[in-house]
């Protein structure tokens, strides 16, 4: 048997096929010892919660729906040998994901759906809420929506004169390296907005979130720009893999 066909995709049901009934004999019927560790597996997840299973057992739960009637472990185990972690994993782009041995459509759209989830439970935790108190989410959601990007994204963050969150929008995207910014664009919207603050954040691909003499000299420009115009900037964010730098806390602003 091929990797490939061991993890053959089958088409989604309406409900999970370890809990309905399947006729004794059937093809569809699955072989017990993956019935029952599906169903240990989705016992000790509802008592213990996330905390309870490691990355590769919570990655296959959400691998059952898309592979009804395989041991799904060492697909889970592949995709976590070729992106690191769980949210590597789900934050992976689709195109990268298919060259893993065993993943069609019906695996990439679960696991995508599973990240537009995260993003979006992140996003409300931060939207319309006071940015100092919420400094910690707002951190959280950054680091869910671009820290594991494979390229540079430069996203903006507009408050009001309460310094409430009340739009997040991506203003460019670029190469893995390299994300192009242009000053007069980010003033231009901040002014339809009717933003007094901003928030600038983007991410470095490579891990580490040391600015770069360009990243300096750009903020520097956007700041110029946003005094002249009335509007605050309050940081610049650099995403890491697993840490982030504040341009506010290293002095740069």
């Amino acid at each position: 048997m091929t990797r490939q066909s061991q993890f053959a995709e089958g088409p989604l049901p309406l409900f999970e096929p370890d809990e309905t009934v399947v006729p004794v004999g059937s093809k569809a019927c699955q072989p017990s010892y993956i019935r029952d560790h599906r169903r240990r597996l989705r016992d000790r997840f509802r008592s213990g919660g996330a905390q309870a299973l490691p990355d590769y057992e919570l990655l296959e739960l959400v691998l059952f729906r898309a592979i009804p009637r395989r041991d799904v472990k060492p697909l889970a185990r592949a995709l976590l040998d070729s992106f690191g972690d769980f949210n590597g994993v789900i934050s992976a782009p689709p195109a990268r994901l298919g060259e893993v041995s065993g993943v069609g459509d019906a695996v990439i759209t679960e696991l995508k759906i599973v990240e537009a989830a995260s993003q979006r439970l992140a996003r409300a935790r931060v939207m319309r809420r006071h940015v100092i108190s919420s400094w910690d989410a707002l951190l959280d959601y950054c680091h869910t929506t671009m820290a594991h990007r494979g390229t540079e994204q430069f996203r903006l963050f507009f408050l009001d004169t309460k310094n409430t969150l009340i739009a997040d929008e991506e203003q460019a995207s670029g190469t893995v390296d390299h994300v192009p910014v242009y000053p007069r664009e980010v003033i231009k919207r901040a002014l339809e907005l009717n933003a007094s603050a901003l928030i600038l954040v983007h991410n470095h691909p490579s891990g580490d979130p040391t600015p770069s003499e360009s990243d300096i000299a750009m903020t520097r420009k956007i700041a110029e720009a946003a005094a002249v115009m009335g509007v605050t900037l309050h940081d610049h964010l650099i995403i890491g893999k697993s840490c982030e730098l504040s341009f506010r806390s290293e002095g740069y602003l």
